[in-house]
């Protein structure tokens, strides 16, 4: 019984995955049945209509006879082959054959995919000698009405032309004769190679408008244009040279000359119809005029800065060697009183070498000036030299000049600082005073000491001539810390003996009642009496917080209220 049900079993899963296949594989037969009626229904027959609108000769007549027959070829051999072998592959299915149906699929889509690709084709090929036919039309039209346009300018305007103007009529006649073969192979029927002609015409046709626009003009420039931007040159030239300018350095006659030849040269050019080399030359001379003009320019703005600027030059090197010598004097009044830095001094032989060579410049400038053989953008760019060096010698000598009065402010603000200091020990000595301390304690007088040793030390150096200030301030950086030193100790010693105090007297009344703090208190008050107030704090402290915790905060806060009181 087991066995039976296996078998139906196996017999179950066997019909169910043959259905699946059988049903996938009708499927695709479906779908390529569906893509070959596709292909029938292509417009190819429609598009080979249009080409029988057109002139069945020639290029076209062999064309349609081409087209014609690789449709009749897929209509009656390709297509029913296709037919037989979806046939073939549906008998397969259907006797379970899926290996044989699949190549015959296989071998479907392969043919169909074929045949598109032969129809993509034709219908592309017809596409292109139908469009061809209509774009030729359309151009030619337009093609012709700039031809005659162009054969009425040169007409009417020959006189603007010239000897140009043969050789673009000769270049129209050619068009005509292309116009003329254009409408042979159109009505032999060969559209493709009159598309041909037609983008020739056109490029050709673009070309022509190029020199029909730019031959007139560039002949008004090479003409009359160019000769007279070239004469009013000649002109000027010599006008300035007759001002006493010196231009030999800029070769104007030799460029002047080389610029007619290069007009003659565009003139040649444009006879030749070569218009782009006839622009491109123009367009070198008029930067070599523009160029020309630009540097006789410089010439007379050069001229006018020298005329303006060389008196400015010579006050401003009468100034700086007036001021030298001020410093100079300046110098030696106050190296007798202070002592000045080796830098400075050769700052002050630097200054004066810099000073040296500026008056040989201009002295040397100057005689050049006068003898007028010079070109002025040679002479403006040497009295430019020596102004930037007179004015680099005016900012050193300024510079320098702040150095040696800062020395006077530097001796000024020592002696406020001394006298500062001074002050301030005075002020702690008197805060000392007034605080009722019983006794000093050693180091502290060895601190006070300090700090009056150090400012006698800066009030020594600046009572000496010449005067050191760099001494000075390097003791009176020392003197600073000592007196700051002083001053803390001073603060902290008195806010220490009035805690000490304070908490002693606290304490005195747990002397009774607590024996084992009478030692503690003892040791506090016999420091006390000997001035060491840190030593007496601690061991009294220490005793009235085993007994009381936080008491000495509390006797803190006091003192805090009556200060504020």
């Amino acid at each position: 019984m087991g066995y039976v049900i296996g078998v139906l079993i196996v017999f179950i899963c066997i019909y169910f995955t043959g259905y699946f296949f059988k049903k996938k594989y009708f499927k695709e037969v479906d779908r390529l049945e569906t893509w070959k009626l596709e292909i029938i229904d292509r417009p190819v027959l429609d598009e080979l209509s249009k080409v029988k609108a057109l002139n069945m000769t020639g290029q076209t007549e062999k064309l349609f006879e081409k087209w014609r027959s690789a449709w009749d070829e897929i209509v009656t051999s390709q297509l029913p082959e296709v037919e037989t072998t979806l046939f073939d592959a549906e008998e397969y299915i259907d006797k379970y054959r899926f290996n044989k149906a699949k190549e015959s699929l296989n071998k479907i889509e392969a043919e169909l995919n074929l045949v598109e690709e032969q129809i993509d084709q034709i219908l592309i090929e017809l596409k292109e000698l139908v469009g061809s036919e209509e774009k030729n039309r359309l151009e030619m039209e337009a093609l012709k009405d700039t031809y005659r346009n162009y054969k009425k300018r040169l007409l009417t305007q020959r006189h603007a032309y010239g000897k140009p103007g043969e050789q673009l009529e000769n270049r129209l006649g050619e068009m005509h004769n292309e116009f003329e073969l254009y409408t042979q192979k159109t009505n032999e029927g060969n559209y493709l190679e009159a598309r041909e002609l037609v983008l020739a015409l056109n490029q050709k046709m673009e070309e022509m408008n190029d020199h029909i626009d730019q031959i007139p003009v560039l002949l008004v420039e090479v003409n009359n244009k160019l000769p007279n931007q070239l004469a009013e040159l000649k002109d000027g030239f010599e006008e300035m040279k007759e001002q006493g300018y010196l231009l030999e350095h800029l070769q104007v006659e030799k460029n002047i000359t080389e610029i007619e030849e290069e007009v003659k040269k565009i003139i040649e050019l444009v006879e030749e119809i070569n218009v782009k080399a006839a622009s491109e030359l123009q367009d070198e001379i008029k930067e070599r005029i523009d160029s020309l003009y630009e540097q006789l320019e410089k010439e007379v703005m050069a001229k006018h800065f020298v005329s303006k600027e060389e008196s400015k030059a010579k006050d401003l090197l009468i100034d700086s060697s007036e001021r030298h010598m001020d410093l100079i004097e300046e110098m030696r009044v106050i190296s007798d009183t202070y002592h000045v830095p080796d830098t400075e001094s050769d700052t002050q032989d630097r200054l004066q070498k810099l000073l040296t060579n500026a008056i040989k410049r201009y002295e040397v400038l100057e005689d050049k000036i006068k003898e007028q053989k010079v070109p002025h953008t040679v002479l403006k760019e040497e009295l430019t030299t020596v102004k930037e060096e007179l004015d680099m010698i005016k900012e050193e000598q300024t510079r320098f000049s702040e150095k040696l009065e800062a020395l006077r402010k530097d001796e000024m603000v020592a002696r406020e600082k001394i006298n500062d200091l001074k002050k301030q020990v005075s002020d702690v000595a008197r805060l000392v005073s007034k605080s009722n301390i019983p006794g000093l304690p050693e180091e502290y007088k060895f601190v006070m000491k300090e700090a009056n040793d150090q400012i006698k030390e800066v009030i020594l150096r600046l009572e000496e001539k010449p005067l050191n200030i760099a001494s000075v301030n390097d003791y009176m950086e020392i003197a600073l810390i000592s007196v700051e030193k002083a001053v803390e100790y001073t603060e902290d010693m008195i806010e220490t003996f009035s805690l000490t105090e304070k908490v002693i007297q606290y304490g005195n009344r747990y002397r009774s009642r607590h024996l084992e703090l009478k030692e503690k208190f003892t040791n506090a008050e016999l420091a006390f009496r000997n001035y060491e107030y840190k030593a007496a704090l601690e061991l009294a402290a220490t005793a009235i917080e085993e007994v009381e915790p936080g008491a000495l905060e509390k006797i803190k806060d006091w003192i805090n209220e009556e200060e504020k009181n």
